[in-house]
């Protein structure tokens, strides 16, 4: 009897045990995005260039680039990220791979023109080797009811 009553055990653990995971690599991939987004405003293009996997695209209202345009843009402030505020987040991840959408009113310069709009961000995260690397942002406009669905 005792074997049955250890599968029973480990059958009811094993959900709760994978989801408490899932919940950890959900939480950093979130603190990894606020992170990115610091880094953003304090123009730290040096970590960004770690973090963006070097065939990331970023997909903004004014076109689509590589890394490089990117931080060359971050860096010599033709756009300042000057704040995000996250309204929301979701997260998914399927295998090595995840998705990550955000809700925000981002605060930025963007050619000499402060301006704020609200975005829901797309970003694309592949664990390669023990890190997570971005592989795309998304920028899309929404209007500020849009809502992230859960």
């Amino acid at each position: 009897m005792k074997p049955l009553r250890i599968l029973v055990l480990l059958l009811i653990l094993a959900p709760s045990s994978a989801l408490a995971q899932a919940t950890g690599v959900e939480q950093t991939l979130r603190d990894l995005s606020a992170t990115k987004w610091q880094w953003m405003a304090d123009q730290n293009v040096d970590d960004l260039a770690t973090l963006f996997h070097d065939q990331s695209k970023f997909v903004h209202m004014s076109g689509t680039w590589g890394k490089v345009r990117e931080l060359d843009i971050i860096r010599s402030g033709s756009i300042h990220y000057k704040h995000a505020d996250v309204h929301d987040v979701a997260v998914e991840i399927v295998g090595d791979t995840a998705l990550l959408w955000s809700r925000i009113t981002l605060q930025a310069v963007v050619r000499g023109n402060e301006v704020s709009n609200e975005f829901t961000v797309t970003e694309v995260y592949k664990a390669i080797e023990g890190d997570w690397k971005l592989l795309a942002l998304t920028f899309s406009s929404v209007r500020d009811e849009h809502r992230i669905e859960h």
